[in-house]
This record gives structure tokens, C-alpha cells and sequence, in this order.
């Protein structure tokens, strides 16, 4: 910069802050830094301001922070994902209306039975289905493995 190039207001506010910073580390007296901000302030040019700082270390950069991971568009990954609406608290509020209902505890009775009755019915085709793959399992080794072909 040319010392003859005049300073503007913020040119001024800047060393007069970089002056409290260095007294604020104890680097100037009190009566320094008021001789110092008094020139800043009636400072015409950059000539005028650079024997202010000459004897005072420059401000150490700081070193960069590594850069935040990127986020990620949407709801955090514990959310789980609903799709559509809750089934279940309906459910309980059926239930519950049936049982405060004259004559609904008849209805909630049979609609457990109905759970049954699948529950046992889903147990059964199971049976029967790992029953036949044994089967076939065995017969498949009975014959040999290598009658079969590859697969």
C-alpha cells in the first residue's frame, strides 16, 4: 500500500482493535495503547499508521478446521421410515371401545380366536412345508447327489 494513500474510518477501527488485542496480551502499557489509538484515530494515511504497528508481531493465522462431514438430506437414520398410517394404535382403540361396549368383550374374545385360528393355521402349513423338503432332501441323497447333474 502506498504511504500516501489516505485511510478510511474502518482502516482506523481495524488497528485501533488490533492495538486492544495486543494490550489485551500484554504486550503494551495502558498509557501505550492510549498514545496509540489517539495517533490512529488522527491518522491521515497509511504512513501515518504503519509506525504504530511496526514493533508488534502480526496476528498468527489460525489454522484451518477440517471441513464438517456433509449432511445428509432427510431424517436422521434412527427415524424409522413410516409408511402409511400406524395400524396398531387403532387396533388398541377398537379393542378398548369393544370392551367399554355393552356386550363387546364377545366381540374382542372372538377376534383373539380369529388370531388363533390363523396363528394355527400358519403353524400347520409350516409343518407340512419343512415336512416335504425333508422328504425331498432325502431322497435326494438317497439317490446320490451325483445322479442329479450340477446344479
Amino acid at each position: 500500500m502506498d504511504e500516501h494513500v489516505r485511510v478510511s474510518d474502518a482502516d482506523r477501527e481495524r488497528i485501533t482493535a488490533r492495538l486492544r488485542e495486543h494490550f489485551a496480551e500484554g504486550r503494551l502499557t495502558p498509557d501505550e495503547l492510549d498514545e496509540r489509538v489517539s495517533a490512529a484515530l488522527n491518522a491521515k494515511t497509511f504512513g501515518d499508521l504503519r509506525p504504530l504497528m511496526a514493533d508488534l508481531p502480526e496476528p498468527v493465522p489460525a489454522p484451518p478446521r477440517p471441513a464438517p462431514p456433509p449432511r445428509l438430506a432427510g431424517p436422521p437414520p434412527w427415524v424409522a421410515h413410516r409408511r402409511g398410517p400406524r395400524l396398531m394404535p387403532l387396533l388398541l382403540l377398537v379393542a378398548l371401545v369393544a370392551l367399554v361396549a355393552p356386550g363387546g368383550g364377545w366381540l374382542v374374545l372372538g377376534f383373539f380366536k380369529l388370531i388363533l385360528l390363523f396363528w394355527l393355521v400358519s403353524c400347520l402349513v409350516a409343518a407340512f412345508a419343512v415336512g416335504g423338503y425333508r422328504r425331498r432332501m432325502r431322497r435326494y441323497w438317497r439317490s446320490g447327489p451325483h445322479q442329479h447333474g450340477p446344479r
